[in-house]
């Protein structure tokens, strides 16, 4: 009974690794284009935080992109070789933002976005959902916030969700000018531990850092 209860757990672990390298391989062939041109500040971040939670200053996740599963076929009855395969899947709308976490007792949620542009940044980058959870988040007290990287210039900015949400009630454009940044934004320096040290921006926000 062990011997046997031990193939079961193996052929499910076995099973499950396939299923999710099949997944992967479907998924990063279609994810290219949806998702390469914002590689580069969606790295950074990452190890970012990957570096706050190894410090245990703060746990900040990236969140997971829902997954929309077409076409499966399972191995037929008896047949223990044939693992499952995923024939046809789709990277669904993100619901709400990148990022969120905890930083100091204080919930963290923001979206990270990358333009080539050098004099302003487009705000059909960010969807209405979007706009309207960070408004929410702000509201019931917690820190909301966008970083974008102009990476023409090579530069990275935090724009509070207050500051964001006053240009948009106040202006007609459609972009926010990279002038707005200059004046209302924080810029992000890049360092080696951690890549982008947004947090010491953060502590700004709160205060009494």
């Amino acid at each position: 009974m062990k011997r046997e209860n031990t193939a079961n757990t193996q052929n499910k672990t076995e099973t499950s690794g396939t299923y999710q390298n099949e997944l992967y391989q479907l998924l990063h062939q279609k994810k290219t284009n949806y998702a390469g041109r914002g590689m580069g500040l969606e790295e950074d971040l990452n190890k970012s935080n990957e570096y706050y939670r190894q410090m245990e200053l703060a746990y900040i996740y990236k969140k997971p992109t829902p997954i929309k599963l077409v076409k499966v076929d399972y191995p037929s009855k008896g047949n223990h070789i044939t693992a499952v395969k995923i024939k046809e899947a789709y990277f669904e709308s993100p619901s709400t933002t990148d990022y969120n976490g905890i930083y100091r007792g204080k919930y963290i949620d923001f979206e990270a976005k990358e333009t080539k542009l050098k004099t302003s940044f487009p705000l059909d980058n960010i969807h209405t959902h979007q706009l309207t959870h960070l408004k929410n988040i702000t509201k019931c007290g917690g820190i909301g916030f966008l970083i974008v990287r102009f990476s023409s210039l090579e530069e990275t900015y935090l724009l509070t969700a207050k500051d964001l949400f006053d240009y948009i009630e106040t202006q007609k454009r459609k972009s926010v000018p990279y002038s707005y940044f200059l004046e209302k934004g924080y810029k992000i320096e890049e360092s080696m531990f951690p890549r982008l040290d947004y947090l010491k921006i953060v502590d700004q926000i709160i205060g009494g850092a």
